[in-house]
């Protein structure tokens, strides 16, 4: 029997190669879903316990001596139990309210970070006495672990049991509002002109390829950039959401430009060549036809920017945004931090109340992200058109 004249003697080869190419993206597909896996695992482990808090009941007594000494509002056995930060808190209470004064109430009060530890069963420095301290107010009832409102009610502390991200989470907000005023209608416009109106020249070529080259700068360039610019040029205030805003709003800029170019690239020309036929001018068919089509596109690749640029770090420590800010900032001017220089801060602090809150941050900043992302798709999928 004569052989096939035209059977390729390398097809066989070529099926075999095929399929171990196709074994290979499935066995890297799994690694990426494992490693993702893990990941996730084990951050919301770690992250678990911040959500509790330990909390004691201990009799509390208001008087002059305590306004000035507060150690002395509790028993002496209790001092390394309460916290020093609630402590501090004793001659507000007394100034919110003055009844309080020379009486003796039983409150529970917020536990010193090692107590919290040994409630959660982690490593803690309690010497034998102060165990059994808290072992006797377990038979007693007089210490439990509650829901920690503190984390999302306090700002940053150097007492770790009364550490929280209000402040960073309101510096983030105010710095990427600042960030989208100022970078999307700039990303937008320009996107629009040099896709609509722009001539094909050198320098319209040159301006491209500079703004695709920008999209791959490292952060902290522009970090430096805010730095010099904003700070010591303009002397615009250090660490404030405005100066945050406006470096982020940099690096924002190439990604919502080529993201808006790609949009209106994809309008079908006979969109506006329908326009044309009817008498519109470039500016109306742009203005009313094309914009409008494009804009979830736009909306998607800026919400992605907007995401970038929160779980940025670099380019806000350089300008200042990692001091140590324990109250919320109140206008874009006033020295912030954000959650992301919160969580670098936290990370290097020796405490070990701080892992879980750091790894709890990590989370929030997560389930950002994901809000962002799904909005993102969710306005795709909503408003987009096919053609």
């Amino acid at each position: 029997m004569s052989a096939n004249p035209f059977f390729d003697p390398s097809l066989p080869k070529r099926h075999r190669s095929a399929r171990r190419f196709k074994r290979f993206t499935a066995v890297s597909v799994l690694m990426t879903l494992a490693f993702l896996f893990f990941f996730l695992f084990d951050m919301v482990r770690t992250a678990a316990p911040a959500v509790w808090q330990a909390y004691v009941k201990v009799d509390v007594t208001y008087n002059e001596q305590t306004l000035r000494f507060t150690r002395k509002a509790v028993d002496k056995k209790y001092g390394k139990i309460v916290s020093r930060a609630w402590l501090r808190t004793i001659p507000k209470q007394v100034d919110a309210d003055p009844t309080l004064m020379d009486t003796t109430v039983a409150l529970w009060v917020l536990a010193d970070d090692q107590v919290d530890q040994y409630m959660k069963g982690h490593h803690h420095k309690l010497r034998p006495k102060e165990v059994t301290t808290v072992e006797n107010m377990k038979e007693n009832g007089d210490i439990e672990l509650r829901f920690n409102a503190v984390f999302f009610s306090q700002g940053d502390s150097k007492i770790p049991e009364n550490a929280g991200i209000q402040s960073a989470l309101i510096g983030s907000v105010l710095t990427l509002i600042v960030t989208m005023i100022i970078a999307f209608p700039i990303g937008v416009m320009t996107a629009v002109y040099l896709e609509e109106f722009a001539k094909d020249t050198r320098l319209t070529r040159f301006i491209e390829v500079n703004i695709n080259n920008l999209a791959a700068v490292p952060s902290i360039l522009f970090g430096l950039l805010g730095l010099s610019v904003f700070i010591n040029l303009f002397s615009m205030p250090r660490s404030s959401p405005l100066v945050g805003g406006m470096t982020l709003a940099l690096m924002t800029l190439p990604i919502i430009i080529v993201s808006a170019r790609a949009a209106l690239r994809s309008v079908p020309v006979s969109i506006r060549q329908a326009g044309y036929g009817l008498g519109l001018t470039k500016l109306q068919i742009v203005q009313d036809h094309v914009l409008p089509l494009a804009l979830p596109g736009i909306l998607t690749g800026s919400i992605i920017g907007l995401a970038q640029a929160m779980g940025e770090t670099a380019p806000l420590i350089i300008i200042g945004m990692i001091a140590f800010i324990p109250s919320s900032p109140e206008s874009i001017t006033e020295a912030a931090t954000v959650l992301p220089a919160q969580i670098y801060t936290w990370a290097g602090m020796p405490e070990r109340a701080y892992v879980e809150k750091t790894a709890a941050g990590i989370v929030v900043i997560l389930l950002i992200l994901v809000a962002l992302n799904a909005t993102a798709i969710y306005l795709r999928k909503k408003y987009e058109l096919k053609w």
